[in-house]
């Protein structure tokens, strides 16, 4: 299937937690003059016919938001309540001003409910000023459409926290599954992700991690999914991303900030 005209999937964000280079580290990695090897915390926009979704919103937001021209979203939606998946909220307040309506935002219950612990202010009754962060806050309970952009939560084992990827399918688009942070993918959510067109995966580093995929495992998330084009996502410092790119398997690339593939 060849890439529909305005059907886009953007990285805003490719690193772990702590991104890269890691604050106080002096490897080659931190230290490579390799604009591919900087990864802010991983996040990524998607636009599909007129329509902008926000995938997480991380403390990298903002400057995310000023690197890519991002001026209006429609809609956030949420993989999890991880702190470098969510610390950026009250970046959102720069989407609420050009907006009438709330701004709606996707998230199972368990990460609906940590957001308003965490930013109580935001959900109040009484937040009417359009100077904050107004949520529309919408529970993921199945798919759901933003637009004519269909959204197939895709739960996965992630620490001991709730947490999903997620299926976009656009009309005549290729179809393309993220899950940024996972550690086992169930076998319900792998019949998910066999139709996808493409997919984008975690893979942290080369060795074991007890919430995160190693490469190993990225591999074979991909070799098990049947997809023909996969993108690894959420790398720590351990990846030089050249080194890492010119091993892989055919079909298999490794994401950097700011590349945009067309679906």
């Amino acid at each position: 299937m060849t890439a529909v005209a305005g059907v886009s999937f953007t990285f805003l964000g490719t690193g772990t937690s702590v991104g890269v280079p890691v604050i106080g580290c002096g490897c080659a990695v931190c230290t490579s003059e390799d604009p591919r090897n900087h990864r802010l915390r991983s996040s990524v926009l998607v636009r599909a016919g007129g329509t902008t979704v926000l995938v997480d919103s991380g403390p990298d937001l903002r400057l995310q938001a000023l690197r890519e021209g991002i001026r209006e979203i429609d809609a956030v939606v949420y993989t999890h309540a991880h702190l470098d998946h969510v610390a950026g909220f009250d970046e959102l307040r720069a989407f609420c001003w050009r907006r009438d309506e709330p701004l709606p935002l996707h998230a199972t219950e368990e990460c609906l409910g940590t957001l308003k612990q965490m930013y109580g202010w935001a959900f109040s009754e009484d937040n009417h000023y359009r100077g904050y962060v107004r949520p529309d806050a919408r529970v993921i309970d199945g798919p759901f459409v933003i637009g004519d952009l269909r959204i197939t939560p895709l739960p996965v084992e992630h620490a001991a926290l709730e947490t999903v990827g997620y299926l976009f399918e656009y009309p005549g688009a290729r179809s393309l599954a993220y899950v940024p942070d996972v550690k086992r993918i169930p076998s319900d959510t792998y019949d998910l992700i066999r139709g996808a067109d493409v997919l984008v995966v975690d893979a942290l580093r080369p060795g074991d991690h007890p919430t995160h995929f190693s490469l190993a495992e990225a591999l074979e998330a991909v070799e098990r999914s049947g997809v023909g084009e996969a993108w690894l996502t959420h790398l720590g410092h351990e990846n030089d991303h050249a080194a890492l790119d010119g091993s892989l398997p055919d079909g298999v690339r490794v994401a950097w900030d700011g590349l945009r593939i067309g679906l």
